[in-house]
């Protein structure tokens, strides 16, 4: 949170792509809550596969943008990008999915603004990253949201969380991305059958920098303490 406030500009929001939490306790929630109540700009949240939406809801359904029910979709629109929030989540299981419903949410929601230029935010990214373990709890249906995605060119990126890496890819017409971790990293190896590993790399965040003139651009920044030297010439 100290990072993120450091930041000048200071961020217009903060998103956070799901695993919130370690296991969905509502205890966690509340705990999250206190670890973001510093912040200096507002922050939305989606659900990754670690987290719980009734615990979730309960915690964060104040804040207003959350729906009271259901799936976790939503839309933010007071800003120069337009934001589109999806729910990824299969309760219980490590992999996520856009069903037919969900599917018709999304194309429904950016068929309503094709000229706002619009973030699309999920946990589970929806390509293959070479990272086996990972990749064989990834997105169901990832072709039918292509599909969806295709059809609006507005959408400038897809956020997601997931891989705990930064990872890009062009997808359906637009740029895909993993953000890294705030706590471990998965390790980069992309060996068929590696194992999953975890490494104590330094966490980290992205910065995405909206500009009429030039459109979207994306900064992947770590958090710590880094020495610093000033350029001249």
């Amino acid at each position: 949170m100290a990072a993120l406030n450091a930041l000048d500009p200071l961020p217009d929001i903060t998103v956070v792509t799901g695993d919130l939490v370690d296991n969905g306790d509502p205890e966690q929630y509340a705990h999250l809550r206190e670890l973001l109540t510093p912040l200096r700009m507002p922050v939305f949240v989606i659900p990754g596969n670690h987290d719980a939406r009734e615990p979730l809801r309960a915690v964060f359904g104040a804040d207003g943008y959350l729906p009271a029910q259901g799936f976790m979709h939503y839309t933010i629109e007071n800003h120069p990008l337009r934001l589109v929030a999806l729910d990824t989540l299969i309760e219980g299981e490590h992999g996520g999915a856009l069903c037919a419903d969900r599917l018709q949410w999304l194309g429904t929601t950016l068929a309503a603004a094709p000229a706002r230029p619009t973030i699309v935010m999920m946990h589970h990214p929806p390509f293959a990253t070479g990272i086996e373990y990972m990749d064989e709890y990834g997105l169901q249906d990832a072709a039918g949201f292509a599909d969806v995605i295709r059809q609006h060119p507005q959408v400038e990126r897809i956020l997601c969380g997931h891989l705990h890496r930064a990872i890009d890819r062009r997808f359906a017409g637009t740029v895909a991305g993993t953000a890294p971790s705030t706590a471990h990293q998965v390790g980069l190896d992309i060996r068929p059958g590696a194992p999953l590993q975890f490494r104590l790399e330094p966490p980290g965040y992205q910065l995405h920098l909206w500009q009429d003139e030039t459109g979207l651009v994306t900064h992947t920044g770590l958090i710590g303490d880094w020495s610093a030297t000033t350029a001249t010439g």
